[in-house]
């Protein structure tokens, strides 16, 4: 009796800890699960709009809403916080911190047990803040006048640390706010220490060095003393938290610089692992190195995902991460031992002279990837023009092309799915309570060169990029910065132009202009230039030195050499994005269906194709469903079960980011964040408002 009633409290538990979306991703656990049922796999095909609440802006938003009671928290009107009535979109307060540079994905909240104090968590301009929950007014006790400065703590020169926070949100666990960062991607960037803050306070509870100090574990797979200098080995995607056995499970990022690591010999203890971490003081519990000495980018993009599973007739809690490679890396939750066998195996050398990689790389045996991770001239396109065909070609038959280790040289090199590929940010959901994974995933292939900067001089000296580059600096880098990151979301970066918008699409929006961005008088030839070089800015070189790259050695660097064809799209054959479906307690796939459409295609009556570089988060749902928006306007309800699509509507926006559900009243909502201002609108060509969008079953006065 006393074992049923075990399960009967747990099963409970569950189902509140789910019933609501307090969290960045829904709960602590980051399952992005609900246990609400109401909309269903019989009624979801009734779902209407129930209410929207424009953004009042252009800006780009990949907000993950939080609802607490009747109120739902957004982000909107040019990076301010908004609260909303949860039932109807009206808007109750406005907090404008008047940033720059704000965390865009989500927020965190956190109450006291009492519910006497209630607190949302806002970073900006690498600075944290704590605000009222039910006011919106700044908690001027918490800080230093009520901000915490993240550049410092750091044992680095606040002054010269580029970048430090992240755009994800942190965790909450009992009264700590958990935060990981985004460090810049070249040499000398900040360390990616892992640190707690006291809710109430402000003050730093614990740090966590994922770069060891000496004494520490993992020390001596580091130059002497590297933690003075290399940065990098952060947490910039997303925790999640056991929250009964207060573990925090920590998906680190490369060491930096990206791509060659001269300047930092060894495995690189904590960079590219799966850390375990006693949530209460930081101390390590397991680890697990995913890459040896990364120089691919192979960052742990997705939030770990916490399940139960049935191996053998026992249950075993489980612990499992999909990664950019394809992968998915499954332990056991308390010790951290794989599930499945991970075989270390021989990986090619680097032809660098001084660079060390590692001979072998681990490679799990199950469960199958969920991403192409090879890339052929048998696997190109059909959409390809003639030229792009004979062009993608010479450069696949003339690279080195040896599967997910290629080390990066001065010769082309393939990735493939890319390093911006396979899963990222938001990318996965579980339902814990039938050991079921869903991972959303791209397959977009890069070619990455190292180069000196004496070679980009020589080589990039008359090229269109490098005069691409002096109009760049000449007429946008005022707005957009010399890095071309912008000040996001009010003036959006352009590193990333080419995944973003075709050619044409460019073209329009430099010459017409674009929200409060006016009109630029440019010649023809000019304008060609300046578009080479936003699509391959690392074919020119701004003759700029880069702090703390390796002495007495010439500095390599290579961009993230996206492969990206004439018309926008990649060079690989379709789909190029996907929704795949595992049954963790066998580790087989159920089912695997493109996501969304591109939607010039589409009007050709081409379909299947999978959406253009995607990043959105599935959420599912006791009711047997997952809802998930797309880049072609599209939200969708699919069939856990089979992936068939249920439901879809179309909104205002391209969407990014993670959906949130919720129940107010007995009523059950589903909310997207329509505001990813992918390109221009097809039908007007100009740039729209965003919106959030709810959607809910029509009530018996509808």
């Amino acid at each position: 009796m006393t074992r049923i009633m075990f399960f009967l409290a747990a099963a409970s538990l569950l189902a509140q800890d789910h019933a609501q979306w307090k969290d960045y991703g829904g709960a602590a656990d980051a399952a992005q699960y609900s246990s609400l049922n109401q909309i269903n796999r019989l009624n979801v095909a009734q779902l209407k709009p129930a209410w929207r609440y424009s953004t009042g802006d252009r800006n780009k938003y990949a907000f993950n809403p939080l609802i607490v009671d009747q109120t739902m928290y957004v982000m909107a009107k040019n990076l301010s916080i908004v609260a909303l009535d949860a039932t109807n979109g009206q808007e109750l307060w406005t907090y404008a911190p008047g940033s720059k540079y704000i965390v865009t994905r989500g927020i965190n909240y956190w109450e006291s047990p009492d519910r006497t104090e209630r607190r949302l968590f806002v970073v900006s301009d690498h600075t944290l803040r704590a605000l009222d929950a039910r006011t919106g007014r700044l908690i001027a006790a918490f800080g230093k006048d009520g901000q915490v400065n993240l550049k410092e703590g750091l044992d680095r020169d606040p002054n010269k640390i580029a970048l430090v926070q992240s755009l994800t949100p942190g965790r909450v666990f009992e009264n700590l706010l958990i935060l990981g960062s985004a460090t810049n991607q070249g040499y000398g960037s900040a360390p990616g220490d892992i640190r707690a803050f006291d809710v109430r306070t402000g003050k730093l509870a614990w740090t966590f060095h994922t770069v060891p100090r000496p004494g520490e574990f993992g020390y001596d797979t580091w130059p002497k003393d590297a933690w003075k200098s290399v940065g990098g080995a952060n947490v910039w995607s997303e925790f999640s938290v056991d929250v009964p056995r207060g573990i925090l499970y920590a998906p680190t990022a490369s060491a930096k610089y990206n791509f060659y690591g001269s300047d930092r010999h060894g495995d690189n203890l904590f960079s590219d692992c799966l850390l375990a971490l006693d949530a209460r003081t930081g101390k390590r519990l397991w680890h697990y190195q995913m890459v040896h000495h990364d120089i691919w980018d192979y960052d742990g993009a997705t939030a770990p995902k916490l399940l139960t599973v049935k191996r053998d007739g026992q249950k075993v809690d489980i612990v499992a991460l999909a990664s950019k490679q394809g992968y998915l890396w499954v332990f056991n939750r308390l010790t951290g031992k794989p599930i499945w066998p991970i075989e270390e195996r021989p990986v090619p050398p680097s032809p660098m002279a001084r660079e060390k990689t590692a001979r072998t790389q681990p490679f799990p045996t199950k469960p199958p990837a969920f991403a192409r991770q090879t890339f052929t001239v048998d696997d190109l396109s059909p959409y390809l023009s003639p030229e792009d065909r004979a062009k993608f070609r010479d450069d696949i038959l003339s690279a080195d092309n040896r599967g997910l280790f290629t080390p990066p040289s001065t010769r082309n090199t393939i990735q493939m799915p890319g390093n911006n590929g396979g899963a990222n940010w938001g990318g996965a959901a579980v339902d814990p309570t039938n050991g079921r994974f869903y991972v959303v995933s791209k397959d977009l292939p890069a070619m990455l060169k190292l180069e000196t900067e004496a070679d980009q001089k020589r080589a990039q000296q008359d090229s269109p990029e490098q005069h691409g580059l002096a109009l760049y600096t000449a007429k946008c880098a005022a707005c957009h910065g010399v890095d071309r990151l912008g000040k996001p979301p009010a003036i959006p970066g352009v590193a990333d132009a080419a995944l973003k918008s075709t050619r044409a699409e460019l073209a329009q929006v430099i010459e017409q202009g674009k929200a409060s961005m006016p009109a630029t008088k440019i010649t023809a030839a000019d304008l060609n230039d300046l578009i080479a070089y936003l699509y391959n800015p690392t074919r020119a070189s701004a003759n700029v030195p880069v702090p703390g790259a390796p002495a007495g050695e010439d500095k390599y660097y290579s961009g993230f050499g996206f492969m990206i064809a004439s018309n926008g799209l990649s060079p690989i054959k379709p789909p190029w994005s996907s929704l795949t479906a595992y049954d963790l307690n066998e580790g087989n796939i159920l089912w695997k269906i493109p996501l969304g459409d591109v939607p010039e295609l589409a009007a050709k009556g081409i379909k299947g194709t999978g959406s253009h570089y995607p990043k959105v988060g599935p959420i599912v749902t006791a009711g047997g469903l997952i809802f998930t928006g797309t880049r072609d306007k599209k939200v969708r309800a699919i069939d856990a079960d089979t992936g068939s699509i249920l439901w879809e509507a179309e909104v205002d926006a391209a969407l990014e980011g993670i959906a949130a559900t919720y129940q107010v009243n007995g009523r059950q909502y589903v909310v997207f964040c329509a505001a990813a201002q992918v390109g221009l609108t097809p039908a007007t060509q100009t740039p729209i408002n965003g919106s959030y969008v709810a959607f809910s079953l029509p009530t018996t006065r509808e």
